[in-house]
């Protein structure tokens, strides 16, 4: 028999128990109350799950275009600037005009030779070629290549050395020059454009030897600085030298004679017959690869000059963003 005064050991352990497990409950409790206390606290500060957060971004503000040719007064009757790379008319005056072209129409004689005969093709001046109007200092039966030959039409707008470039397509093509004439006028894709003969001379006191648009002019520009850069290159010089096969040297200047002072410059070409009046057209390198053609047609012979000074300025301020302000008087 167990004394009275001592309780059953498991009795004791089970009230052990049942109090520890108390306690651990009570804390449970109190510790999950904090919690939610600490929630209730900080709840406001913390975004709600399905709350955007709103990101404002910057406003991009896009610049006005400077108009950098304004009002500007030229003398030819049209004109053209011309991008090249954009393919963008940042200026143009008549444009699409139909006038005659005097020796800008060489311009696409030398086209015509260069995609017909290759730059190394022999062009020889013959009788009815030294027969035209104007005297380079070229002789009958001199031979050239059609490069040098190229450069003597270009620089010097040299009618004998364009109508024997004439003369030799027609040979190798075994067509006429109207024909292959017409065949580069659609693969350049120039609309208003036709030539009647490889000179640009007028063939009567009503009809010129070409015709073409401003716009069609800076195509043709860059068409044969594509397919004939080194020729189209000598235009910026103030002479050009070159030789025959023979070796006999020709120096003779560029009838632009303010070409050297184009900085850049990559093509040349003046144009000047009764008809037509004073043209001329320029391609110059904007930037690196970035060529603008600039075209002046029916101006004087003075003026095609001081239109295109005007011009290649005012398309340096468009490059610059500087807008067009009136000259002082």
């Amino acid at each position: 028999m167990k004394p009275a005064q001592y309780p059953d050991l498991k009795v004791l352990i089970q009230k052990l128990d049942k109090r520890n497990k108390e306690r651990q409950a009570a804390r449970v409790i109190l510790a999950g109350s904090a919690v939610l206390g600490l929630l209730v606290l900080v709840s406001p500060l913390l975004p709600k799950p399905t709350q955007q957060v709103a990101v404002t971004e910057p406003e991009v503000v896009v610049p006005a275009p400077v108009d950098a040719y304004g009002a500007v007064r030229l003398e030819g009757r049209a004109a053209i600037v011309y991008d090249l790379t954009t393919k963008e008319v940042l200026f143009q005056k008549n444009a699409k005009a139909q006038l005659p072209l005097a020796s800008l129409t060489k311009l696409l004689t030398a086209y015509v030779g260069a995609t017909t005969l290759g730059r190394d093709a022999t062009v020889a001046i013959t009788e009815s070629a030294a027969a035209v109007e104007g005297d380079s200092g070229l002789m009958v039966g001199e031979e050239f290549t059609l490069a040098n030959a190229a450069k003597l039409a270009l620089v010097a707008s040299s009618n004998d050395a364009a109508a024997a470039i004439t003369e030799a397509a027609e040979a190798k093509a075994a067509t006429s020059k109207k024909t292959l004439m017409a065949s580069a006028i659609s693969a350049i894709g120039l609309p208003q454009t036709y030539a009647v003969n490889g000179t640009g001379l007028d063939v009567s006191t009503t009809l010129s030897g070409g015709y073409g648009s401003a716009y069609d002019v800076a195509q043709l520009a860059g068409a044969l600085i594509a397919v004939a850069p080194e020729i189209a290159q000598a235009t910026a010089q103030s002479s050009v030298t070159v030789s025959s096969r023979a070796g006999v040297a020709h120096t003779l200047k560029n009838t632009n004679q303010s070409a050297v002072r184009i900085p850049n410059l990559l093509l040349s070409k003046t144009g000047y017959t009764d008809l037509a009046g004073g043209n001329l057209a320029v391609v110059y390198d904007a930037g690196i690869g970035h060529p603008v053609a600039i075209v002046v047609l029916g101006s004087s012979v003075d003026g095609r000059f001081s239109d295109v000074s005007t011009l290649l300025s005012l398309t340096r301020n468009h490059f610059a963003g500087i807008a067009y302000s009136t000259p002082s008087p």
